[in-house]
Order: C-alpha cells, then sequence, then structure tokens
C-alpha cells in the first residue's frame, strides 16, 4: 500500500504540492493564532468553599462552619480530596477533583451539596463558591504608590476603583485586594455613661442599624407628572452616625455623641504587603480565568491599567511587582531559537553528508511542513504553545528528517548506478527547470523510475520506524496528574510531528525529490565524507566479522558495567524550572502579631534589595483578600524579581544566590523556604505543601499531634541534606478564654447568649451596619476602648451586661476571663486533622533522602494508636510516577516489539532490532552520570523517546544488510549454485560498509538535532536538558551497536540459517 501512495504522489506531483501549500497556510494561521505561555497549567481542578466569620477563632469556625462544610463535600462526584482551613475569621474548604473534571460542572456540583450543607451554619454565616481561577492563576501582581496620600486612601482607590474596572479585563477572574487598612466608622462608646444613662450596648448597636436605610414610597401625581416617592435615611458619614437619637428621657435625646465618640478607623486586617523593604504599600492581585490565555489576560490587564491611568488621584502610580508574561516571552524565544539552531544544524547535516545542495533542500523542505503540520493538530485541540509542547517539535526534529535523507541517499544510489548503466556520465537528471511537463522526456522518465524505486524500497520500513518513534511515546499519555499535565503536551506534539513526518516521506518527499535531485551528483565513491566513513569502518566490520562473538560478549559486558552509574544515579520528580523570579516562604511560630509580621517582612525585604542581582522585592504577610489564599498572618510570600543573569556577579548562579540571601536572611524563630511562584501555588494546591518535601500527622487530637510533629522534626533535621524543617505550631495560638458561669447566670436572670452577645460586639466591634457614600461601602461597629479591653482585669472589671431589671453587672462576676493556648488555625484533609512538616533540602536527591529521613522517623519515632504520617511534596508526585512506569515501560517495549513484528515479518530480525533497546540505554545512563542529573520524570520521558529512536536505528541497519543478503542470493540462484558462508561476508560488509553512510546520517541527524537542546541554558532548559540526555548519550552507544554488533548477530543468525540449509 505504501509504494502504491509512493507511485500515486509521483504521478500526481501537482496535487501533492497543492495540498502542501494549503497545509503550509493553514499551519501559519495556526502559529499565529495558537495562545503562548510559558508552562502548561499543572493545577488540579479546584472549587473552593469560602466563608467569613468575623471575629470567630479558629475553633469556633472549625465546629461551626468548616467541619459541618468538609463532610458535606466528602461525598461530592468525582472529588479526589477535600481540605479544611480554619482561620481567625474566616473558612476555606478546597475540594480537589479528579483530571479532566470539567471545572463548571464541578462547580455546580458543589453548589448543590453547598445548598444542603448552608441549613447547618449558624445564623448570618452564608458560605460561598471562590472565584474560577485556576491554582496557578496569579498571573499578575501590583503595589500602588502615592507618597502624599495614607495606605486607608490608597486602600479605598483599590477596592472602590481599580479593582472593578480591572476584573472586567478579559479573562480576569478576580482582582484581590492586599495591604493598606480598610476604613470603618467605629463607635466607641463610654460604658460609664452607658451605665448612667442605662442604655444597653446592645441598644445602641440596634439604633444605628434601624437607622440606616433608604426606602420607596411609591409615585405621586402632581400636575399631570409622575414623581417618585423615597424616603432617605442613608447614613452618610460622621456626622450623621453622632446625630442618632440613642434615648429620650423626659423629652431630653440622648445622642450616640453623648455616649462615645465615632471615629474613621482602620478595620482589623489579616494581610499586609510591604516593597522593597521601604514600607507597607496596597498591593493588587489579578486572577486569571480558569482555561484563559495567561498572556493575553496579563497584556488586557495592562492596556486597562492605562486606561484607568489618568483617572487615579494625583501622586498616585501604579508598579508591577510580578508579571508572568517575561517568562513567557523568555521560554517561547529560547525555544524558538533552540528550534532555529537545530534546523540549521540538520540541515548542515544533509548537506555535508550528501555534498548537494538541491537534495539538502528536499529535507530542508519538508522539516518545516512537518512543524506546520504539528502546529494545526495543537490548534485543533485547543492546545498553547509552551516549553513542553514546542518541546516535543525540538526533541522530534532530528527524527523528522531521517526519512527524508535515507531516501534521498538511496536515490542518490540509485540514480548513480542509472548513470553507469547508460554511460552517460553524471548528468542524469539533466539540467533543465523543474516541470511538471517533462514527463514525456525518456531522459526525465528514467530519472523519475530510479528515484521513485529508491523511495518504494526504503520507504515502507522507514514509514515503519518513523512509526516506531512515535507510537513509543504514546505511554508518556498514561501518565497522570501533575507530571501528565506536564508532559502530555510535549507527547502531543512530538507524536503529530513525527505522524506527520511518517505521512510527508510518502508524500512529499518522493515529490521533492523529482523536483530537486537532478545535476551533477557526486558519485558516492568520490564523496569525501563517505570515503572517510568507509576507510575507518571497513577495518572495524572486518573485526568484527572474524570475532563475532566476543564482539557480542563485550557488549554485555558494557551493559552490566552500565550497572554501576545506574546504581549512583539519585531520583527527584522534578529538575526545579527556573522561571527567573523567586518566591522566599519563610514560616514562624505562631501568634506573631500582624504589626510584628510587617516589621520583620520589612527588614528581610531590605536585606533581600541590597543583593545587586535582585530588581525587586514584594512581601506579603497573611492572606490577600481572596478565596484562593488561606494564609496565616505568620505565614510570607515574598516574590523577587531578578536582573537578567548577564548583571549578575561572575560565577553566580540561582543555587548560589539563593544559598547567599538563605544565610543573610538567617532570623531566630523563622525557618527559611525557597522556591518560585508558578511552582509553589500548583504544589501547594497539589499536596497542601509548598516545600520540595513534606510529612503530614494524621490524628484526633492537636496536641499529641504537635508532639509528634516536633519530635518527628527533630528526627529530620538529622537527615544529611537537610536545610530546614519546620513542624507547624498547631496549638501555639493565644486565647482569651472568657467562660461564662452558669449559676451566676441564673442569680441575675441571664442566658448565656446576652453574655456572648455583648462579648461579640464590646470587644469584637461586631459589624452594624454598612454606609453608603456615593459608589463607596463603609462598615459601622460599635466597641469598648482600647483601653478597657486591653487585658483580662480591665474585661472583667469594666465591660457590663444588662439584666432585665436595668441593672449593669460587669462581666468578672458572670464569667471567669482566662489567658490559655491554643490552635492559631486548624487544617483538616478529608474531615481529618492533620498537621504539616515542611522539609527543604540541597545536594541531595529527593528519592535518596526520603529514603534515609524514613528509616530515621520509623527507628526514633513511636505512633499512639489512631495516629499516621504520610510523605508528601514531590516525593509524593514522583511515587505515584514510578508505580505508572512499571506498567508503562513494559507497554513502551512491546508496542515496539509488534510494529517491528509487522514490519519485517519475522521474530528473528525483530528480535536483532530490539537489542539496541537495552544497549541505547547504556550511552544514556553513563551521560547522565558525567552530568550528575538525578532520574525523573523529564529522564524517564527521554528514555522512552530514546527507545523508539534507537529501534529507527537498528531497522536502518536491517534494511541495507537485508537488501545486500537478498541480493546477493539472487545472483547466487542466477550461477546456479547455492550461498555460502563467503557469500554471507560479503552481504555483510556490503549492506554494512557501503552503505554506512545513510546509517551515520540518521544517527548525526538526530544527535545534532538534540546538541543545542542539552546544551540550552536559557528558560526550561533545566527541562529539556533532561529529556535530551539519555537521548544523546543512548544515540551513541546505540550506534555503536548499530554498527558493530547488530552486524554480528545478523552474521551469526544467517550463518546458523544457512547450515540448516534454511537460506536459499
Amino acid at each position: 500500500m505504501l509504494s502504491n501512495i509512493i507511485d500515486w504522489s509521483g504521478r500526481n506531483r501537482f496535487l501533492v504540492l497543492l495540498a502542501t501549500l494549503f497545509i503550509v497556510m493553514a499551519g501559519i494561521f495556526a502559529v499565529l493564532r495558537t495562545p503562548i505561555d510559558a508552562l502548561p497549567d499543572l493545577s488540579d481542578v479546584q472549587v473552593i468553599v469560602y466563608t467569613e466569620v468575623p471575629g470567630q477563632a479558629p475553633q469556633v469556625v472549625e465546629d461551626q462552619v468548616t467541619y459541618p462544610l468538609t463532610t458535606a463535600m466528602l461525598s461530592v462526584p468525582k472529588s479526589k480530596v477535600v481540605r479544611g482551613f480554619s482561620f481567625f475569621g474566616a473558612s476555606f474548604v478546597y475540594i480537589i477533583f479528579d483530571d479532566g473534571t470539567d471545572i463548571y460542572w464541578a462547580r455546580s456540583r458543589v453548589l448543590e451539596y453547598l445548598n444542603f450543607a448552608s441549613g447547618r451554619m449558624p445564623k448570618g454565616v452564608t458560605p460561598q463558591i471562590g472565584p474560577d481561577a485556576t491554582g496557578v492563576g496569579w498571573v499578575y501582581q501590583y503595589a500602588l504608590i502615592g507618597k502624599d496620600k495614607t495606605l486607608a486612601e490608597l486602600r479605598s482607590v483599590q477596592d472602590w476603583f481599580l479593582r472593578y474596572q480591572l476584573t472586567k479585563a478579559q479573562g480576569v477572574a478576580e482582582v484581590a485586594s492586599v495591604g493598606g487598612f480598610v476604613q470603618t466608622y467605629q463607635v466607641t462608646v463610654d460604658p460609664g455613661k452607658l451605665r448612667s444613662y442605662g442604655i444597653p450596648l446592645m441598644k445602641v448597636a440596634q439604633v444605628i442599624r434601624d437607622s440606616n436605610r433608604d426606602v420607596g414610597g411609591r409615585a405621586v401625581e402632581m400636575a399631570e407628572t409622575e414623581y417618585m416617592v423615597r424616603g432617605k435615611g442613608y447614613l452618610r458619614g460622621r456626622a450623621d452616625i453622632e446625630m442618632l437619637v440613642v434615648k429620650s428621657d423626659k423629652g431630653t435625646p440622648v445622642l450616640v455623641r453623648d455616649i462615645g465618640r465615632v471615629e474613621l478607623v482602620p478595620d482589623e486586617r489579616r494581610g499586609v504587603a510591604e516593597l522593597n523593604g521601604e514600607g507597607e504599600v496596597v498591593g493588587g492581585i489579578v486572577m486569571a480565568r480558569y482555561g484563559q490565555n495567561a498572556l493575553e489576560v496579563i497584556s488586557n490587564v495592562k492596556a486597562k491599567i492605562e486606561e484607568l491611568r489618568s483617572g487615579l488621584p494625583a501622586g498616585v502610580t501604579v508598579q508591577t511587582v510580578y508579571d508572568r508574561s517575561d517568562l513567557i516571552y523568555r521560554a517561547i524565544d529560547n525555544l524558538k531559537r533552540t528550534l532555529l539552531e537545530e534546523s540549521v544544524i540538520v540541515a548542515l547535516v544533509c548537506f555535508v553528508f550528501l555534498l548537494h545542495l538541491r537534495s539538502a533542500l528536499v529535507a530542508i523542505l519538508m522539516l518545516p511542513v512537518g512543524v506546520l503540520m504539528a502546529f494545526i493538530a495543537m490548534r485543533l485541540l485547543g492546545m498553547n504553545s509552551n516549553l513542553m509542547s514546542l518541546g516535543g517539535i525540538a526533541i522530534a526534529i532530528g527524527a523528522m528528517i531521517d526519512a527524508a535523507i535515507v531516501m534521498i541517499e538511496n536515490a542518490h544510489k540509485h540514480l548513480e548506478k542509472l548513470g553507469s548503466d547508460s554511460n552517460s556520465g553524471q548528468d542524469v537528471g539533466g539540467q533543465g527547470a523543474a516541470s511538471f511537463e517533462l514527463d514525456s522526456d525518456p531522459n526525465f522518465a528514467a530519472r523519475a523510475k530510479a528515484i521513485l524505486d529508491a523511495c518504494k524500497e526504503v520507504g515502507p520500513a522507514l514509514f515503519f520506524s518513523l512509526l516506531i518513534i512515535t507510537v513509543s511515546f504514546l505511554p508518556v499519555f498514561t501518565l497522570e496528574a501533575q507530571e501528565g499535565r506536564l508532559f502530555s503536551p510535549l507527547a502531543y506534539t512530538k507524536t503529530f510531528a513525527m505522524a506527520g513526518a511518517a505521512m510527508l516521506s510518502v508524500t512529499l518527499v518522493p515529490v521533492l525529490m523529482l523536483l530537486f535531485i537532478r545535476g551533477k551528483i557526486m558519485p558516492e565513491a568520490k564523496n569525501p565524507v563517505n570515503r572517510f566513513l568507509i576507510w575507518g569502518y571497513r577495518p572495524i566490520i572486518a573485526g568484527v566479522m572474524r570475532w563475532k562473538k566476543s564482539t557480542i560478549a563485550i557488549a554485555l559486558l558494557a551493559l552490566l558495567v552500565s550497572l554501576y552509574p545506574a546504581s549512583q544515579l539519585g531520583s527527584e520528580f522534578m529538575p526545579t524550572l527556573n522561571e527567573g523570579t523567586l518566591l522566599y516562604m519563610p514560616a514562624s511560630l505562631p501568634g506573631m502579631s500582624i504589626t510584628k509580621a510587617a516589621e520583620l517582612m520589612q527588614t528581610q525585604d531590605k536585606i533581600i534589595k541590597s543583593f545587586p542581582e535582585v530588581e525587586s522585592v514584594f512581601g506579603k504577610a497573611g492572606r490577600a483578600n481572596t478565596a484562593t489564599d488561606p494564609a496565616p498572618t505568620e505565614m510570607f510570600e515574598t516574590v523577587i524579581n531578578l536582573k537578567p543573569e548577564s548583571e549578575w556577579r561572575a560565577g553566580l548562579t540561582m543555587d548560589g544566590l539563593v544559598a547567599e540571601l538563605d544565610k543573610a536572611l538567617q532570623f531566630p524563630g523563622v525557618a527559611n523556604a525557597w522556591t518560585m511562584p508558578i511552582k509553589a501555588r500548583t504544589d501547594m494546591l497539589s499536596t497542601g505543601i509548598r516545600t520540595p518535601i513534606g510529612i503530614k500527622v494524621f490524628g484526633k487530637d492537636l496536641a499529641e499531634m504537635e508532639k509528634l510533629a516536633k519530635q518527628i522534626e527533630s528526627v529530620v533535621k538529622a537527615v544529611p541534606g537537610t536545610t530546614s524543617a519546620f513542624a507547624e505550631r498547631i496549638t501555639g495560638g493565644f486565647y482569651l478564654n472568657i467562660e461564662p458561669d452558669r449559676e451566676q447566670l441564673a442569680r441575675y436572670g441571664l442566658s448565656v447568649g446576652e453574655v456572648l452577645d455583648v462579648i461579640g460586639t464590646a470587644l469584637g466591634g461586631e459589624m452594624v451596619t454598612t454606609t453608603v457614600e456615593g459608589r463607596e461601602r463603609y462598615s459601622v461597629t460599635v466597641r469598648y476602648p482600647r483601653e478597657l479591653r486591653s487585658d483580662p482585669q480591665q474585661i472583667a472589671g469594666e465591660v457590663l451586661v444588662p439584666t432585665m431589671d436595668g441593672a449593669m453587672i460587669p462581666l468578672g462576676q458572670l464569667a471567669k476571663v482566662v489567658v490559655a493556648k491554643g490552635a492559631p488555625g486548624i487544617r483538616t484533609e478529608n474531615a481529618l486533622l492533620s498537621a504539616y512538616i515542611y522539609v527543604d533540602i540541597r545536594d541531595r536527591d529527593i528519592g535518596g533522602y526520603v529514603a534515609d529521613a524514613k528509616k530515621a522517623v520509623a527507628a526514633q519515632v513511636k505512633f499512639p494508636p489512631g495516629y499516621y504520617i504520610a510523605w508528601s511534596g514531590q516525593f509524593e508526585y514522583m511515587e505515584r510516577a514510578i508505580e505508572k512506569m512499571k506498567i508503562v515501560i513494559p507497554f513502551t517495549l512491546l508496542s515496539i516489539f509488534l510494529l517491528l513484528y509487522l514490519n519485517f515479518r519475522r521474530v528473528t530480525e525483530t528480535l536483532i532490532v530490539m537489542l539496541s533497546v537495552p544497549f541505547a540505554l547504556v550511552g544514556g545512563v553513563w551521560l547522565m552520570w558525567l552530568l550528575h542529573y538525578n532520574l525523573s520524570v523529564a529522564v524517564a520521558v527521554g528514555f522512552i523517546a530514546l527507545a523508539g529512536v534507537a529501534a529507527e536505528t537498528g531497522v536502518v541497519m536491517l534494511i541495507y544488510l537485508d537488501h545486500a543478503w537478498e541480493a546477493v542470493k539472487v545472483n547466487c540462484r542466477a550461477a546456479g549454485r547455492a550461498p555460502t558462508a563467503a557469500d554471507l561476508y560479503a552481504a555483510v560488509m556490503e549492506g554494512a560498509v557501503e552503505r554506512v553512510r545513510p546509517k551515520m546520517m540518521t544517527v548525526v541527524a538526530i544527535m545534532a538535532g538534540l546538541l543545542p537542546i542539552l546544551w540550552g541554558t536559557g528558560t526550561g532548559s533545566e527541562v529539556m536538558s533532561r529529556i535530551a540526555a539519555p537521548m544523546v548519550g543512548g544515540m551513541v552507544s546505540s550506534t555503536v551497536l548499530t554498527l558493530a554488533v547488530i552486524p554480528a548477530i545478523y552474521a551469526l543468525v544467517k550463518q546458523c540459517r544457512l547450515n540448516r540449509g534454511l537460506e536459499a
């Protein structure tokens, strides 16, 4: 069938070229329209349920809100993990779904279950669904700077002007505010005056609440005109609140200003932002909607900011503090440069080996068409151009032209033979221009027949070999979760590129050969490259044929020796991708005040900014005003934007810079952790762990869990390679417990609820209403003065609870006020209490480290019943990937075997080619060892790709050995004699030595195509070089095997068959 396709293409050259033109046009359209990103979106499908419970302690939030919600969400279809976070005043429930779940289907199902759970919430508490942003949706962050503006004024600009306008930019899911002060009206009442006027605190709150509303009175008709009636009662500022009447005594009104003062004060805050160590700022975080093109979203936001700039108050500017588009452009530019370098190198290889420019043009022109076919497929599947999808094309480039160069070389051989047969010199093709009307020219007809015969001779087998490379990569599609999302774009594009190359090899390549292979073609015997290769290879193959068994034994010995470097290789999930931006995430002990957090962060940022490599530093302590940020106050996230590496100090690497920064930032009680923005958010979403390794302790009692976590922390710190180990202090928060005395309450005729209402308002400043001031909204709270709620004694003596008969009883007579320790935040996973231990390592591979740490923990820590640990972080992914590879790799080898058998239809030949796979591993392992690379998913992908390429080189060798042996057998039959061992020896010499050029061309083209990836140093090179290394090393050992061992095995097998009389 493939021969018929080659014939049809040769006859219908115009149609084939026209189809190619359409493909090129569609490909260019696809390239221009394909969205661009740095990495595929690695985040899981997540839905967040966010609930605000103002002023409530974590334990209250856990008991009343988070636990009922998490238990309700456990049964949501396709949910994988349900994580609960209970913090001061807020509850977060993260529902992580299985891969492939549609996010909007997931959101609708969560809403269903939320309707059921909402009925169990306390009065006034309403859970809401978070934005439909991805886990890595924080694509852009900015800071508002105004030298003559207060933080409160800047926050108002952010909240009521910038935020809503930027949210309307195309592709934005949410814009979150962080830092500054949210303004609120606080009515600070004097308890002494309340007592003298006999006004209960709750009465003040009720009056303010009732005095803040507008009403409509339908409409009245006057003089044939309709007038709409409205009663205007909105509070419009401090003066309105001060003039409210709380009580009237014998015609004398008691106003709010008579019993307290009204102030515009900063509201309680759970997050601060800081820039460059110069002081606090107001920040904004832009989140991209799920499935949106990050680059487009950032571009839309920047355009919107430019549009709004004129509307900002005088002196206020917007400064970018994190912009993912820089990383995207760097990554794509680096890959474009690599693709161009590869194409140029491959073109040079073609020209050097063939020494015929027109022939080299066949392969050079076919290459971009194959790449454009991959882009068309990407566009149809809705994939974007990113590091991995373009990387798939990059690692395929060398192998894509294999078929073309072998077919061209074979055509040269046939044309040389045709020229010598017709004694017409070397100008076998004539010098005329390429024309579609040359079929009548007998010279052209003979040349066309020779070219098509050459294509048909090797085309089908080469088509199969390209198919083997394609199919060998299919198991990568079976990877799941984060590794699957990372590598499936690469697998898709490599598969598309190779499938495109296979199609073009039997359609476009024969047509281009008919058009371009003309003029003087240097005979193979005169080609200096070919003469050099034969000169070097002939003595090797002669030695191999003399010592066939010894050659095979040496090869087996090389295989055994390779076990040493293989055993020395470390393991990791993925090499860290250099995003060009660092994320410093120190964790400190709980209970830290927001003021202290701001002070510490400013000191850290000032130190970081002093490094000459640092462009800017944007720190965030606590959480931003969004459901996507469940961070406690003691957790800092500092984005460090770095200058281009060309401006760094000489010899300084990213690891070296991190080590220097880490050394400079040693603070007591602070555990440092270094990562990068995209990686951190992906890891935290997938496993909840922000460091490479995490240990999760599960149990039922927080105090016991903390004790275990501290023991594990001290054990892990002693394991070599640990840079920091930090167990969350889950009971390290400080509480002021007010426990009502029920006997005393009964004596005064009070209920627990009445006492708790006073506590919530007098101390907590419960929000009673919201003012409407144009487009802005500010809350109003009623509270006691700070001096009366600053210590337990004052609270017990000065906070008053009204009784039914109007008497005011001090809180201390009705309740015990005690200081205690408790949970600063409560974390659950699938409704089980959990505590995390964060472990950061350096100069060690993850796999080896975890093995040592597991042994140490098992030996030194005893777990009581009902408590256990799970190892998480990158290690969790790695374990999953290893389990998958145990199934995937045998399946790959079986697929290759099946395709080889379909091609050769003989088990012996199939097995000979399959031998090239283990020998290819030899070079891959040694090069990995020399480069000090660890085994990772990227390396496994490289080895999977190598298996297909190694099999292909074996197929090319076997094609020529078979052709030579068949030709010898035909000659023997013509001479009327049986072939002998001497004939077999001559056939192997002919098939191996005389055809060394096409074999070396395929190998050199593949290796030359991979070298720019291996040597690359730009963005993304950390991952791509790990894929290329086993392929380059493997191609070296595979070539040695192909050129030496396969001929020896082939000769032994055929000699055995000769002796049995099976070869005739």
